[in-house]
């Protein structure tokens, strides 16, 4: 169970619960108005809109709001004027937190997110305490049922992807984060079939958690960070084993 990936099992449980809730669909139609904002409505010129509409439409959410939020962002409707912050900090045993945040209240927002790491065995850091620990870049997932390892891994990394890492039954295509779309693109051409794709801050070194208890105060954490209304992602360092 794997810090680094949003969509490592970690957030595959944290999916299923979210599904239930509307506050996934109010997530997703942040990033997509502030995709839209950031360079225009259109996905064939906006890979960061293009991936947002690729992740509204894998949790089904419906087509009115998706356009409804994209519209927000180009300013065809109005809308709440959202802005985007990044927070980092430290958990148990040094593993490294950051936490991107879309909020219309950044004093709202930094008072939750350090009430979240003061009351869950975690300190909440300055700008660059621990973003150097990561790197900005594409991931792609894709089931390893029924496929090839090593023939995945050369399509892949011909398509244009960095590396190549398989672990519980998914391969982790990373790449540049320019050429997510492209490699995610050439993947399906290739008849692969794409569980997700997103631009993710993915670590250099992950901290290995052994201990249960450990484990359950870094989990503590996660959850209650990635819970708050106005996180829209959290990436961490920390490799829980399944055992």
């Amino acid at each position: 169970m794997s810090g680094h990936s949003k969509w490592s099992n970690i957030k595959h449980r944290k999916g299923a619960q979210d599904a239930k809730r509307a506050k996934v669909f109010t997530r997703l139609g942040k990033e997509l108005t502030i995709a839209a904002k950031e360079a225009g409505g259109d996905p064939n010129f906006n890979p960061r809109l293009r991936l947002a509409i690729d992740k509204a439409k894998a949790a089904n959410m419906p087509k009115d709001n998706l356009e409804r939020a994209i519209k927000k962002g180009t300013g065809e409707l109005e809308g709440v004027d959202y802005m985007e912050i990044r927070y980092e900090g430290y958990g148990p045993e040094g593993t490294a937190f950051i936490v991107e945040v879309i909020t219309d209240n950044k004093n709202r927002s930094a008072s939750e997110v350090r009430a979240a790491f003061s009351r869950n065995n975690g300190n909440l850091g300055t700008d660059g305490a621990v973003a150097w620990m990561f790197q900005r870049k594409g991931e792609i997932i894709v089931s390893a049922e029924g496929i090839d390892a090593e023939e995945f891994m050369m399509a892949a990394l011909e398509a244009g992807a960095d590396d190549v890492i398989e672990e519980d039954g998914e391969f982790t295509v990373l790449t540049e984060q320019s050429q997510c779309n492209l490699v995610t693109e050439e993947l399906k051409k290739l008849g692969y079939k794409i569980e997700e794709s997103e631009v993710s801050m993915v670590p250099d070194n992950k901290v290995s958690i052994t201990d249960l208890e450990t484990a359950k105060k870094v989990m503590d954490l996660y959850d209650v960070l990635d819970d708050l209304d106005d996180v829209n992602d959290v990436y961490s360092n920390f490799d829980i084993s399944e055992e």
